[in-house]
């Protein structure tokens, strides 16, 4: 190998290796207490959409699972989340929580990313208006 090649061959690893080793700017951090600025996924979000409940027409029925659908239950409906997983469901308005575990699939209408139970629907306020904003957290 001659002298000429194998100096571009050394510059270019040295320019790709520094290119590497730069750090991009440091950003500075919101508060703990600080809401996740619109638009932004946080770390433990799975979700944003809209909730709606289902209760006495279902209630006593099988769920997707298998067990026996009870409203007063802290239990849900989502399309895809495996069975059992437990999720913190937040009103996007009110910032009201609750806690279900996955035992259904649904919703089964366009636009909504979860069926609440009437007890857990109750809980965070949506029984009233029948749907609302939400944001499916990681429990």
């Amino acid at each position: 190998m001659s002298l000429r090649p194998a100096l571009t061959l050394a510059l270019a690893t040295l320019l790709w290796l520094g290119g590497c080793a730069t750090r991009a700017p440091d950003l500075p951090s919101l508060p703990p207490d600080a809401p996740q600025p619109t638009g932004t996924v946080g770390v433990d979000e799975i979700q944003r959409g809209l909730a709606s409940w289902y209760g006495e027409t279902f209630h006593g029925r099988r769920t997707a699972s298998g067990e026996v659908f009870d409203m007063n239950d802290f239990t849900a409906a989502h399309n895809s989340l495996p069975f059992g997983t437990q999720v913190r469901v937040r009103h996007a308005t009110t910032g009201q929580e609750v806690v279900v575990r996955i035992n259904d699939r649904g919703p089964h209408v366009r636009g909504r990313i979860i069926d609440l139970s009437r007890a857990a629907a109750a809980s965070i306020g949506v029984v009233q208006a029948g749907v609302a904003p939400v944001v499916l957290l990681r429990d």
